[in-house]
């Protein structure tokens, strides 16, 4: 190839602003409703649990919202980040199709969470908090949390996914290295956690179940407040700035992509590339096809309802609008444990019901067998997270084979797997199985 396969960006590129899909919605979204009265939630009843300037965000109407300068400086220290040309990965696959990914996992906590993890951590301080509380399945966004609590002189509290934190002890350490307390969930730190494992003691946990933990936390302590990884339109605000970097980024490669793709667990790795791709294609009606990628294990979009439900186990949360699987289903232990929750954010299910959007469900041994592939052709090794987003690509690259067609693929490739190699070795061993 004479062209690089690397496409970098200068910090100048790094966004200004962060994009808001909510405000370009054909159809507008149906709001959260209090659990009680069934009426949609006011910005008082948020500020409970959230920062007033947060809840604000979350409630924005404006597709724009300026990234404050003391973000984008701490942002500096990993983006932009590198979108690659995947081209060993088409050369094993024997394909015609072009395979682009942006890199993530550049960032100090090796994912895509930082990016909202330093804005909600900058957001409380100035708001006066001093402690957050908050849940992580696989532990990504618990380090990535605990990482930007560091820079803003925050006591963190993480309550993380008990099967997580039994497989994944490396991210555990990682929290506990910036600074942060991480409790197995179900917990013995609060009563619905210890009501559960009076229950059953066995209880592997879900992401449901540490939400009610961390927001019960949140509720009990003074000076603290609640924070999210995904799922909320803040939260995905933030993300934002993954596409804007890489629409740039692929106007440099000289190509676009015929299909974007990014793995779906509570939406925010998916919205970061996705929605301001969704910008183009509903403003300036440029063609692509996006695809949100979640397991066959706990397959919200593909096999959930669209209706209102709980966010979290304890039924705590506002009711919102969402695909979910139902906010007591329990996954199954999977390793891809950023990806086990019962519900997806209202935007992004929004998104799907417009059509705007196509959601696949792949199984966990389909998931290692590409990232494997991935890590073996191009030496990045993928999170499991990722790599449903790699299985998809895969299967679209060996059809374009198949039909003597090249394709522009691109995907978000939302974290690295060096803290899941047990996972791989699992795989590699045989011991992995489809739920």
């Amino acid at each position: 190839m004479s062209q690089p396969i690397r496409f970098t960006l200068s910090q100048a590129d790094i966004p200004q602003q962060w994009y808001n899909l909510n405000a370009d919605f054909p159809e507008p979204m149906p709001p959260p409703l209090h659990p009680g009265t069934k009426q949609p939630v006011s910005l008082e009843m948020m500020t409970a649990i959230f920062p007033e300037n947060l809840v604000r965000q979350e409630m924005c109407p404006d597709r724009w919202v300026e990234i404050p300068e003391p973000v984008r400086d701490i942002y500096a220290l990993w983006r932009p980040t590198p979108l690659l040309r995947a081209t060993r990965l088409e050369k094993a696959l024997q394909t015609p199709a072009h395979i682009y990914y942006k890199y993530e996992g550049a960032s100090p906590a090796g994912s895509h969470k930082p990016n909202t993890a330093v804005a909600q951590a900058y957001f409380n301080k100035i708001a006066g908090t001093q402690r957050l509380a908050t849940e992580t399945g696989a532990g990504q966004w618990g380090s990535s949390l605990a990482f930007a609590c560091r820079f803003f002189e925050l006591e963190c509290n993480v309550y993380m996914v008990k099967v997580s934190y039994q497989h994944k002890p490396y991210r555990r350490m990682l929290m506990h290295t910036w600074g942060a307390t991480v409790h197995p969930s179900p917990s013995d730190q609060t009563n619905f956690g210890r009501k559960l494992l009076a229950e059953d003691p066995a209880c592997p946990g879900s992401l449901g179940i540490a939400i009610s933990e961390a927001i019960e936390d949140t509720v009990t302590h003074p000076h603290t407040k609640y924070s999210l990884g995904s799922v909320l339109n803040h939260v995905c605000l933030h993300q934002s700035v993954i596409g804007q970097e890489a629409i740039k980024q692929m106007e440099l490669a000289g190509e676009e992509p015929d299909s974007v793709y990014g793995c779906a667990g509570g939406g925010s790795n998916f919205a970061g590339i996705a929605f301001p791709f969704l910008y183009r294609k509903i403003r300036e009606g440029k063609p692509c096809r996006i695809v949100a990628v979640e397991p066959s294990a706990c397959p919200s979009l593909t096999k959930g309802e669209l209706r209102y439900d709980f966010g979290d186990t304890a039924e705590t949360t506002p009711l919102m609008m969402m695909y979910t699987l139902g906010h007591k289903f329990m996954p199954p232990p999977i390793h891809a444990g950023g990806l086990r929750y019962h519900g997806m954010a209202p935007m992004v299910s929004h998104a799907l019901k417009l059509g705007l959007i196509e959601a696949k469900a792949v199984h966990q041994t389909r998931v290692f067998e590409a990232g494997a592939l991935f890590a073996r052709s191009e030496g990045v090794v993928p999170a499991p997270e990722s790599a449903h987003a790699i299985a998809a690509v895969v299967e679209e690259a060996l059809a374009a084979r198949a039909a003597g067609q090249k394709r522009v693929i691109l995907f978000n490739l939302s974290g690295h797997g060096l803290l899941d190699l047990s996972a791989y070795e699992s795989y590699f061993a045989g011991k992995l199985e489809d739920a």
